[in-house]
C-alpha cells in the first residue's frame, strides 16, 4: 500500500505503532476509567493502593474547594487533548520523511536467511586494511539487526569500525519455511558456530563476541561451546533471571500460554503483532506517551527524524520460529530455565560458570525491557567479569543521542584491553 504525500511523493504506508488497535484500546480504556474513577472519587468510594493513600488524602482535600462540574469538564478536556496528541503523533509519523537507510556492507557468509555483514569496509574506504580486532555482534532474533546501523551518521557498528575494530553483524532476516522449525540449538550450534568459523578463517584471529538483549544469551551459549575461538564476551542488556524485576510478565505468559501455544501451532511462528502486543504489556502507556511527545516536535528536526527511523525499525520486526518462540516464552520467561540450570543447547546446559574468557556485562539503568536485576543476576556466576552500568534505556544505549559516550567509548576501551 502507498500513500500520496502532500508534496506529491509516493511513499509506503507505515503500519506502526503496531499493533495499532491495541494502543487505541489502551487510550479508550484510560478515557473510560478516568470517568469511572471520577464518579467514585465524588462519593468517596474510590479504592486507593496503600502506597497512594497519602497522595490521595491530599488530592481529596485540594478538591473540596473545586466545583465538581468544572472539574469533570477539565477531566474531559484533558482526556480529549491527550487522545488528539496521540492521534496527531501517529498521523505525523505515518506521513513523516525517513532518511535513506545506509547501504549494506559486504556479506562475508550466508546460510538461509542469515547473513554475516562485514562492517570493516568502513576502514577500507579510508585506505586502511581490515586488520582491526574482529567482533561478532549478535542481535536479538525478534527485531531487525539494523538497529545497530540506523543511519550513516547514527550507526553503532560503523562507529566501532572507525574506532579500529572489524565488526561483523549477524543479520537474521525473516525465517524461511525450513527455519520455522528451528530451535535455539539450530541457531547456536549451527548458524552462530559456522559464522564464528567464517570470521576466524577470514581474519586468522580469535573473535570478540558481543550479544545484545536476547543475542546476549545466544552469545553466552556460543562462547561456552567455542572458548578457543572467543577472545572475550560482552553482554549488552542481557537477561538471565527472567523473574527478577519482571514477575508480572512471567505470570502473564503463564496465563496466556494455552492461547499462545495454539497460535504458534497454527501459524508455525509467533507473528510480529503478537510479539509487539507482548512488549506493550510490559509498559502499556510507553508507546502512547512517546507519540504524544513526538506530536510536539518539528517534523523536519533531527530529533523527529531519529524518532521516525527508530519507529520504522520497531515496526519492521520479523516473526519468531515456532519452536524458538516456545523456548523463549515458556522456557525462559515462564519457567526461568537459565537460572534453574535447565536451559540446554545440543543437550548441554548453558552454564555461565564455564565461561573462562574476560566478560563485560553492560546494564542500562533505565531498561524496562530487561530489568537491571535480571541482567545483574548472571554477574556472580562469571569467573572474569567487569560490570558497566550506563545511564540509558534498552534501545537508547545503542541508538540514542548519547550512545557514543554512554556505550561506545567504554566498550571500545574495554575491548582494546582484551585485544
Amino acid at each position: 500500500m502507498t500513500h500520496l504525500h502532500p508534496n506529491g511523493e509516493r511513499r509506503p504506508q507505515r503500519l506502526g505503532p503496531r499493533p495499532l488497535p491495541l494502543h487505541l484500546a489502551i487510550q479508550t480504556s484510560t478515557w473510560i476509567s478516568s470517568f469511572a474513577a471520577l464518579r467514585l472519587l465524588r462519593n468517596g468510594s474510590l479504592p486507593w493502593r496503600p502506597a497512594l493513600q497519602k497522595n490521595a488524602a491530599a488530592l481529596e482535600k485540594a478538591l473540596t474547594a473545586v466545583d465538581p462540574e468544572a472539574f469533570a469538564r477539565a477531566v474531559a478536556a484533558e482526556t480529549q487533548r491527550r487522545l488528539k496528541a496521540f492521534a496527531d503523533g501517529v498521523f505525523t509519523y505515518r506521513h513523516g520523511r525517513r532518511l535513506p537507510p545506509p547501504n549494506d556492507p559486504p556479506c562475508l557468509w550466508r546460510e538461509g536467511s542469515t547473513r554475516l555483514l562485514d562492517y570493516g569496509f568502513a576502514q577500507e574506504k579510508k585506505g586502511k586494511k581490515h586488520d582491526g580486532p574482529p567482533l561478532l555482534v549478535i542481535p536479538s532474533l525478534i527485531n531487525r539487526a539494523y538497529i545497530l546501523d540506523l543511519t550513516e551518521k547514527h550507526s553503532f557498528l560503523r562507529a566501532l569500525a572507525r574506532a579500529g575494530f572489524r565488526p561483523f553483524l549477524i543479520d537474521w532476516g525473516a525465517p524461511d519455511e525450513t527455519e520455522k522449525t528451528f530451535t535455539l540449538t539450530d541457531i547456536v550450534a549451527g548458524r552462530l558456530e559456522r559464522a564464528l568459523t567464517a570470521i576466524k578463517t577470514e581474519t586468522g584471529r580469535e573473535v570478540h563476541v558481543i550479544g545484545y538483549c536476547m543475542g546476549g544469551l545466544l552469545a553466552l551459549a556460543l562462547a561456552q561451546r567455542r572458548p578457543k575461538e572467543t577472545a572475550s564476551l560482552a553482554l549488552l542488556a542481557t537477561p538471565w533471571d527472567f523473574h527478577a524485576g519482571a514477575a508480572s510478565t512471567a505470570r502473564l505468559l503463564t496465563a496466556l500460554r494455552p492461547q499462545l501455544q495454539a497460535l504458534i501451532d497454527v501459524l508455525g511462528t509467533l507473528p510480529v503483532d503478537a510479539i509487539q502486543a507482548l512488549f506493550a504489556g510490559i509498559a502499556p502507556y510507553a508507546t502512547v506517551e512517546k507519540f504524544r511527545r513526538f506530536s510536539r516536535l518539528k517534523a523536519d528536526s533531527a530529533k523527529a527524524q531519529r524518532f521516525v527511523a527508530l519507529e520504522d525499525w520497531l515496526n519492521d520486526g520479523v516473526p519468531l520460529a515456532g519452536p524458538i518462540a516456545k523456548e523463549c516464552l515458556f522456557g525462559w520467561y515462564a519457567e526461568n530455565r537459565p537460572v534453574n540450570g535447565t536451559w540446554s543447547i545440543a543437550g548441554s546446559p548453558v552454564d555461565p560458570g564455564r565461561i573462562t574468557m574476560p566478560t563485560l556485562a553492560v546494564i542500562p539503568q533505565q531498561d524496562y525491557i530487561v530489568p537491571p536485576a535480571s541482567a545483574h543476576a548472571v554477574i556472580p556466576l562469571l569467573a572474569h567479569v567487569d560490570c558497566l552500568e550506563v545511564p540509558a534505556g534498552h534501545i537508547g544505549m545503542v541508538a540514542g543521542q548519547r550512545y557514543r559516550t554512554v556505550l561506545l567509548a567504554p566498550l571500545a576501551d574495554w575491548l582494546k584491553r582484551q585485544s
